[in-house]
C-alpha cells in the first residue's frame, strides 16, 4: 500500500494505472511506481549538482533492487514496515524510498518535500524514515516535531553533513539513527555511521559492498548497486577495517594554505559548537579563497546578516580550538544561501554570486 497525499492506493492499482487526478507533486512518483511494477528495466537519474554540474546517471533494474535489498538485510525490516517518503522523489534518495517500498512491500505516505515534514504524523509510529539535516533541525525546534522523531524506529540522514550540536541532540532520540555515505552512482547509500556511538563517525557497508583507497587515500567502492565494477570517488577517507572507513572530506575541497593541506568538512565538524554560539541557525561552509601569501586562505563562509563582532570572537575561538595553522583566516558573510533540490548548499552557485 502506498498513500499519495491523502489517497491510497494497492499495488495493483498502480500497475493498472488506476488514480484519479493525483496533484502534481505525486505525479511522478505515481508514475516511477506504475512503471515498476510493469517490470521496466532501466531508469534515468540526475545527480544533485552539490559538487558540479548536474548530470543524468542512467541505472538498472537489478542495480535498484540490490540497493532496496541490502538496506533490508542491514536493518531486519519485514514485510509491512511503514515507511515515510518526505524527499524530492525526481532524485535517487526519494526514489529509492519508492522502490523500497515496493519491494519489500512495505506500507508508505508519500508527502512533498518540505523543510518541516513532520506536522501532522504525531500520532504515527514509522519503521523508517530518510531525512535531510535540514529537516531534523526544524524539526527539533518543535515539541510535536521532537516527538515524531521519537516515534521514529530506524531514521537515516544524509545529503550533507551534520553538525556535532545535531548530532548531540540526535543522540537522545529513542530510535536507532544513521548518518548515511553514498551517491546518485551508488543509487542512495553504501555505508552507514550510527550516530549515536561516541567519538569519530564510523561508517560501516552493506552487505556485499567492498571498499578500498587509492594512492591518494580516495575511497573506492565495489558494490552490486553500482554495477559490480570498481568506482572511485573523490572523498577522502581512512580505512578503519575492510568493511569500515572514516570520512576525512572531498579531494577537490582540499584547501592547500602555505602548503598545508586542509579538510573543510573536517575542520566544519570541528567548529559547530562555536556556529551554534556566535551564529545559532545560520548554515555555513568552508572553502578556500585565493590568497597571495598562503596560496588559498581557509575561509568560513556564513548565511546572514554580518555581524563582524561576533565573527572576530568566532575567529579567536576556532583558533585555541584548532589544530595549528587549520582555522579558519577570514568570515565572508552571504544574505541567502543557494540551496540544491535536496537542500544541501550548491557552494559554486553561492560563490559564483
Amino acid at each position: 500500500m502506498i498513500t499519495f497525499g491523502n489517497t491510497s492506493y494497492t499495488l495493483n492499482q498502480i500497475r493498472k494505472g488506476e488514480c484519479n487526478q493525483l496533484p502534481n507533486p505525486y505525479k511522478e512518483a505515481f508514475a516511477f511506481c506504475k512503471q515498476w511494477l510493469n517490470g521496466k528495466d532501466s531508469f534515468v537519474l540526475q545527480t544533485s549538482g552539490s559538487t558540479g554540474l548536474p548530470k543524468k546517471v542512467t541505472v538498472s533494474r537489478v542495480q535498484l533492487e540490490e540497493s532496496a535489498k541490502a538496506t533490508k538485510a542491514f536493518f531486519g525490516f519485514n514485510k509491512g514496515c511503514k515507511m515515510l517518503c518526505c524527499l524530492d522523489t525526481e532524485k535517487v534518495a526519494g526514489k529509492m524510498m519508492l522502490v523500497r517500498a515496493l519491494e519489500w512491500e512495505g506500507e508508505l505516505k508519500v508527502i512533498p518535500a518540505d523543510s518541516k515534514p513532520l506536522k501532522g504524523f504525531e500520532n504515527e509510529h514509522f519503521d523508517f524514515v530518510a531525512l535531510v539535516p535540514l529537516q531534523v533541525e526544524n524539526s527539533l525546534t518543535s515539541r510535536n516535531g521532537t516527538l515524531v522523531l521519537n516515534q521514529i524506529k530506524n531514521l537515516i540522514i544524509g545529503g550533507a553533513p551534520i553538525t556535532s550540536r545535531l548530532r548531540e541532540q540526535l543522540s537522545r532520540l529513542s530510535g536507532r539513527v544513521f548518518q548515511t555515505y553514498g551517491m546518485t552512482e551508488t543509487l542512495s547509500h553504501i555505508a552507514l555511521a550510527n550516530l549515536k556511538n561516541n567519538g569519530n563517525l564510523m561508517y560501516r557497508t552493506l552487505p556485499n559492498v567492498q571498499v578500498k583507497v587509492d594512492d591518494s587515500n580516495r575511497l573506492m567502492i565495489l558494490a552490486p548497486m553500482a554495477g559490480n565494477s570498481w568506482l572511485q570517488t573523490n572523498d577522502i577517507v581512512k580505512l578503519e577495517s575492510e568493511n569500515a572507513f572514516t570520512w576525512k572530506g572531498r579531494a577537490d575541497h582540499v584547501v592547500n594554505s602555505g602548503g598545508i593541506k586542509l579538510h573543510p568538512e573536517e575542520i566544519a565538524a570541528e567548529i559547530g559548537g562555536l556556529m551554534h554560539l556566535y551564529f545559532p541557525h545560520s548554515m555555513f561552509f568552508l572553502t578556500g579563497i585565493k590568497d597571495e601569501k598562503l596560496g588559498q586562505a581557509l575561509t568560513l563562509v556564513i548565511e546572514g546578516k554580518e555581524n563582524a563582532e561576533a565573527g572576530k570572537l568566532l575567529l579567536q575561538k576556532a583558533k585555541s580550538l584548532l589544530p595549528k595553522f587549520h582555522n579558519p583566516k577570514q568570515i565572508l558573510f552571504f544574505p541567502q544561501f543557494k540551496l540544491t533540490s535536496s537542500g544541501k548548499i550548491d557552494q559554486l552557485r553561492t560563490l559564483a554570486k
